[in-house]
């Protein structure tokens, strides 16, 4: 009987050996034996203007006459759309940012679930007059504090959490220099908004615009993953995580800094060790998982050539090539496509996302279909 025990252990060793623990368990958090199957992109639309005056919504209403960006997050059955620096009065024949009633950032919300024909905006965050109100206020100074920008948004623990870059100056086109990344949290709704301090990176480090998702943990617990590129569009991207519930504690995330002989993550304290995972000029990047494929889904802002969708094995990678979705040639003064997994259709086989263009300094709602 003794050979025989033996051979059970063993073979029981060996099952338990291919079920693996940490990263290795979840598919989405696994590259092994899987193939590039992201072909390219079709039926590339534009659907409607989500902001502006000639927008359906009509958010010169609220002042926002001209605005940009609008990265995504959930928060029970609202959308919130996150915009950067606004203006309530502009020329009509003025390009890119400027204007009167200038506040740093504003903030939409809608419970459409309908992206097919565009976003209908329930309202936005408001002052007592019901204007757009400012969330985060800046100092508004040159080589000081120019602006405070959010990069993107989530909810977390039951509050919302938006996090920023302080920029110190605007360069030349796709560069600017930021003071340091931080984070703000809400815990009504967005209404008001507390500056979390003790939650900041260096205004020279790559963790400065950031794509956050949430994936279940091996506990059971809900581990949150940051794509992250420095300030400007011309830096690579980087990685982090940190389990949900130390969302507020900087000494709890973690940095990407390559694998260890078996392929396992190796995630360090230390963010001087954080390795590149896509190497590449990445301006406003947008990460999300989509079901259709699979896979991750990046798009970011590949400046002089539009933006592009890669597709990622794993938030690690290996990330695919590069495949143009929206070209610099068919819409001048494009940037900030930012998805959002809530608004897709045919299984995630066709997505929705954001898109700033500089002429008319507002956001568009796009659509294409995936190729596999």
């Amino acid at each position: 009987m003794r050979p025989v025990l033996l051979l059970a252990a063993a073979a029981l060793l060996l099952a338990m050996a291919g079920c693996t623990s940490g990263d290795k368990s979840d598919p989405m958090l696994s590259s092994e034996g899987k193939p590039f199957i992201l072909k390219g992109v079709t039926d590339l639309q534009q659907v409607s203007q989500l902001t502006g005056a000639e927008s359906p919504n009509k958010t010169d209403r609220f002042a926002v006459y001209g605005t940009d960006l609008g990265s995504m997050f959930n928060d029970g059955d609202k959308t919130y759309f996150v915009f950067g620096d606004t203006f309530g009065e502009r020329a009509p024949d003025q390009i890119g940012g400027g204007g009167s009633f200038w506040r740093s950032n504003t903030i939409g919300y809608t419970t459409d679930d309908d992206p097919s024909d565009g976003i209908k905006l329930d309202g936005m965050i408001a002052d007592d007059i019901g204007l757009a109100a400012e969330l985060l206020p800046s100092a508004k100074v040159d080589y000081d504090e120019m602006t405070k920008i959010p990069t993107h948004g989530l909810s977390a623990n039951g509050a919302m959490y938006l996090y920023y870059m302080s920029v110190n100056h605007w360069g030349d086109p796709g560069k600017w220099d930021a003071n340091y990344s931080s984070v703000a949290k809400s815990t009504d709704g967005g209404q008001h908004w507390t500056l979390l301090d003790q939650l900041k990176w260096p205004g020279d480090s790559n963790f400065i615009q950031v794509s956050p998702y949430k994936v279940k943990a091996e506990d059971g617990k809900t581990d949150i993953y940051f794509w992250c590129i420095p300030s400007g569009r011309f830096g690579g991207v980087q990685l982090m995580k940190v389990g949900e519930a130390d969302i507020e504690k900087a000494g709890a995330y973690r940095y990407y800094a390559g694998d260890d002989k078996e392929g396992t993550p190796i995630w360090s304290e230390d963010r001087s060790k954080a390795k590149t995972v896509v190497d590449d000029t990445v301006g406003e990047l947008s990460v999300v998982w989509n079901p259709y494929l699979e896979r991750w889904l990046m798009t970011y802002l590949k400046e002089g050539q539009g933006v592009v969708i890669r597709e990622g094995l794993a938030p690690w990678g290996p990330w695919g090539e590069a495949i143009d979705l929206v070209k610099a040639s068919d819409q001048p003064g494009l940037y900030g496509p930012f998805m959002n997994d809530r608004y897709t259709a045919d299984g995630g086989k066709t997505i929705y996302f954001t898109l700033s263009l500089w002429d008319p300094y507002n956001v568009f709602w796009f659509r294409a279909s995936l190729q596999k």
